[in-house]
């Protein structure tokens, strides 16, 4: 979906496909005619971005394979379907019954992670629409927290200079953006200043996911006003809430937290102290005693529904979303053009709430994705055929 921001330049929404995850070609076009083609129909749109996320075999076969890169470039015009931004933190794996830590491996300090991140830019250059001539791609923000960093700044300095050649070949600019989140050596997007301002390139900047900010307990307008005193680019934001308990000391709270502690992702738990914030890796480590105070709000990395906030006496952390959606583009310029829904949880909700059939999680994506418009165009966007 395109929008026209008042400054004239457009801003696209996607969702991301890392809800619906394939590991090979083949399953990446299915994904389009089973969920991504639907989705669009029920928004009643001729053409839906979708960011695409591309496990390591599917990028292999793309960057490898001409003929095939051109089909699936088809087949996305095909279904009515547009890239801009791709999905490349998750590595392989993400529709494994558990994720968890492995999520983030390989790293920045492995040769893997450079190599498939260079796939991926490839890739994109090649899919980007006619009339759009700047991609975006989402990766890990360096590493895992126990894990030494040191090799990483070389690396996206050298995947910066691969991206300052593929545009001179390819007339496409692709942009990269480190995605802060709980447990990771770059945990906020404070943390992400220095790191990115020490490797000096342009192209490198940051992701910002709105469930990672809230669960860390951000304020959008200090974490934002900073990354532009810094001159950090914001490449992308996904538009993700967090779950969050206002009261985690009652134990009909801790009932209902309990129904979202599943074993497929981490869902590290955050909370305000006069000391700072503490936290855990996971929330059934939080449940489970006293690894962190329950007299103030807790939040939890649990990628919830936009449209849907889960019933009393939990809820989302939605406000922070909208808080950081209506400074990212509700000023005289955006300061991100690449906007990705991605709620990738939808099949780790408590059983009474996950979609039982495609039909129903293409309602619910769509669902989400009209949300998603109606703040835009409440912040001034008009929305582009």
């Amino acid at each position: 979906m395109r929008f026209r921001h008042p400054d004239g330049s457009t801003v696209h929404l996607a969702y991301c496909t890392n809800v619906h995850p394939a590991e090979t070609l083949d399953g990446v076009l299915a994904q389009l005619r089973d969920h991504c083609e639907p989705v669009r129909r029920r928004l009643g749109r001729d053409r839906l971005g979708i960011g695409l996320w591309l496990a390591r075999d599917a990028a292999h076969a793309l960057v490898t394979d001409p003929s095939a890169l051109r089909g699936l470039r088809c087949e996305l015009d095909r279904r009515g379907l547009e890239v801009v931004t791709l999905n490349g933190f998750p590595y392989e794996g993400f529709g494994a019954g558990e994720v968890k830590y492995r999520v983030y491996r390989p790293d920045w300090t492995d040769p893997e992670r450079l190599d498939h991140t260079t796939a991926l830019a490839r890739v994109l250059a090649r899919l980007l629409p006619d009339d759009v001539e700047e991609g975006s791609i989402s990766t890990l923000p360096l590493a895992w927290r126990t894990r030494s960093t040191g090799p990483a700044p070389t690396a996206l300095r050298r995947l910066g200079e691969r991206l300052d050649a593929l545009e001179e070949l390819t007339g496409r600019s692709l942009r990269i953006g480190l995605e802060p989140e709980p447990g990771c050596v770059i945990e906020t997007t404070g943390d992400a200043i220095a790191p990115l301002t020490a490797i000096g390139h342009p192209r490198i900047g940051i992701c910002v996911d709105t469930c990672h900010l809230a669960t860390s307990f951000e304020d959008p307008h200090t974490a934002l006003d900073a990354l532009v005193a810094s001159g950090v680019p914001v490449v992308k934001s996904q538009l993700s809430a967090a779950l969050h308990a206002e009261h985690p000391h009652l134990p009909e709270v801790r009932d209902a937290l309990a129904a979202f502690d599943e074993p497929r992702f981490l869902h590290q738990t955050r909370t305000r102290t006069a000391a700072g914030l503490r936290g855990t890796d996971d929330l059934g480590e939080a449940l489970g005693g006293r690894a962190i105070p329950d007299g103030a709000p807790w939040r939890a990395h649990f990628h919830v529904p936009l449209h849907a906030a889960p019933a009393a006496p939990l809820t989302s952390t939605l406000p922070v979303l909208k808080a950081t959606l209506a400074r990212l583009v509700g000023g005289p310029h955006p300061l991100a053009r690449h906007l990705e829904v991605e709620t990738y949880t939808w099949q780790a909700l408590p059983p009474a709430l996950r979609p039982a059939t495609r039909a129903q999680l293409a309602d619910g994506i769509a669902a989400e994705l009209t949300l998603a418009r109606d703040l835009l165009t409440d912040l001034g966007l008009k929305e582009l055929p």
